[in-house]
């Protein structure tokens, strides 16, 4: 073969190389823009990243309204405005709580687990926002989801330094609350023992203290 002949066969197939290089590239570059199709996660995964279950069967897993804050749109039943469900609970120490024992102070109800990282998160603030807003009427209420032992739970949060009530929770309060699907999820009370603000899996700690604002200006 003439050496032109070789340069030619070189230079086609260098070009090639570079179309090819360049096809895959593109391909590349539109599938890292691309979401992937993945299967829904399982409702324990749901629960565990704070993500709305994705079960149509639900009542509570409505379809979002055009409020991504409202809470047909994090997957909770809307209880805004109405008085909180009641319930009598156990906490880690043994002692029988109702919710009727804080009729006119501004609560939180926080549904956490101690495997639920969001929820370790956010402990630390709880612990903050009771420290600071105690004196104004103002308490958390931690509902633990845990099955294991209320041993485990009250070793988990003496470690933490929680130092608000910590309850266990029963199917009759889960049921009572529209069914907890995913946590955190923690429900704002005001002095009159209605729910002001629902929030679904993690929020800001600044968004945190806004709803305790709020709820400690109702009424007062």
């Amino acid at each position: 073969m003439k050496r032109s002949a070789i340069v030619v066969v070189v230079l086609i197939a260098g070009m090639t190389a570079m179309i090819w290089s360049g096809v895959m590239a593109y391909r590349m570059r539109k599938a890292l823009h691309t979401p992937p199709t993945m299967q829904s996660p399982s409702p324990e995964l749901r629960k565990f990243l704070g993500a709305p279950s994705a079960d149509s069967g639900n009542p509570n897993a409505a379809a979002a309204s055009s409020d991504e804050n409202s809470p047909s749109a994090q997957g909770l039943p809307d209880f805004r405005d109405k008085p909180a469900p009641a319930f009598t609970l156990k906490t880690v120490d043994g002692k029988t709580v109702s919710l009727s024992d804080y009729k006119g102070k501004a609560v939180l109800l926080n549904f956490w687990a101690t495997w639920c990282s969001p929820c370790k998160l956010e402990m630390p603030w709880l612990i903050d926002m009771q420290k600071k807003y105690a004196s104004q009427g103002f308490t958390v209420l931690g509902i633990s989801e845990d099955d294991g032992s209320t041993k485990e739970v009250g070793d988990f949060t003496a470690k933490m330094g929680v130092d608000y009530p910590v309850l266990m929770y029963n199917d009759q309060m889960n049921k009572a609350y529209g069914g907890i699907d995913y946590l955190p999820t923690s429900f704002y009370l005001d002095r009159d023992g209605k729910v002001i603000v629902e929030s679904g899996g993690l929020i800001s700690e600044s968004e945190m203290e806004a709803n305790i604002q709020k709820i400690l200006a109702k009424g007062a």
